[in-house]
């Protein structure tokens, strides 16, 4: 049996979940099942369309709103979040998948949305060979503390910050 480590993709910079993608693929590539739970996100990325094409190997699932929480959290936000960790904590121990990502889990804990300690206690439950990726910017410490893996993508520059929006197909 192969040995599942903790992955966790952090940091400001542009690329985190675009990274979790690529390993996603490459799982699935290699006939390994791959479940995505992406956390805080509800809108049409291009990036379902193009899963939707390996659905054999590739099972992703929103649990967001079609809107980004950009100042206090609503109790439909709490509640989806909190729905969301049920639903990948039994997903994680049952085994069936041998990669999951939890994609923006870091900022649904970084919103209380999300109680650390549980995520803690999920993670320490996996099975042996499940592989788990963690993405979003300000993973906590605890978190990294017990990860096999951490990449941090650092911001040098960036063009959203001449005005240019989210591009379809490459940011969206």
């Amino acid at each position: 049996m192969k040995q599942g480590f903790i992955q966790v993709y952090t940091g400001n910079g542009k690329g985190k979940t675009t990274a979790a993608l690529g390993l996603a693929i490459r799982a699935a590539g290699a006939k390994q099942k791959v479940f995505i739970g992406q956390f805080l996100k509800g809108k049409k990325y291009s990036e379902l369309i193009a899963l939707k094409r390996v659905n054999d190997f590739i099972t992703i699932e929103q649990f967001g709103a079609t809107s980004f929480i950009i100042k206090k959290p609503t109790q439909k936000d709490i509640d989806n979040a909190q729905n969301a960790l049920k639903k990948v904590s039994k997903i994680i121990i049952n085994g069936k998948f041998d990669l999951i990502i939890l994609d923006e889990i870091n900022c649904a804990i970084q919103l209380n949305l999300i109680d650390l300690k549980d995520v803690l206690k999920i993670l320490s439950e996996k099975p042996k060979h499940v592989e788990i990726v963690l993405t979003g910017r300000d993973a906590p410490m605890e978190i990294i503390k017990i990860a096999d893996l951490v990449t941090e993508m650092k911001e040098i520059k960036h063009y959203f910050y001449k005005g240019i929006v989210a591009r379809r197909g490459i940011e969206k």
